[in-house]
């Protein structure tokens, strides 16, 4: 049970490092859905967050994260899922 669990919650991520030295798990389920699961403390580690004040629940991504995810699929470091 609690492996399915872990898979369920972990299968498929795979680390990508943000332009700005974070790194993150990510899962690409589509072009246009990606799964993100930050291994620190978003606020506090990633510039852009911490630029606007911390409160990461109202910022929609990160700029430079979300362009560094792109560049892991182009590059073929990451793969989209239902391809």
């Amino acid at each position: 049970m609690v492996t399915e669990r872990q898979e369920f919650l972990q299968g498929g991520l795979r680390p990508v490092v943000c332009d700005c030295g974070n790194r993150v798990l990510v899962k690409k389920n589509s072009l246009q859905h990606t799964s993100v699961q930050w291994t620190s403390d978003a606020a506090r580690s990633c510039a852009e967050f911490a630029s606007r004040g911390g409160n990461t629940a109202l910022i929609p991504t990160c700029l430079r994260l979300r362009d560094s995810i792109e560049k892991a699929v182009r590059e073929g470091v990451l793969e989209v899922e239902d391809e």
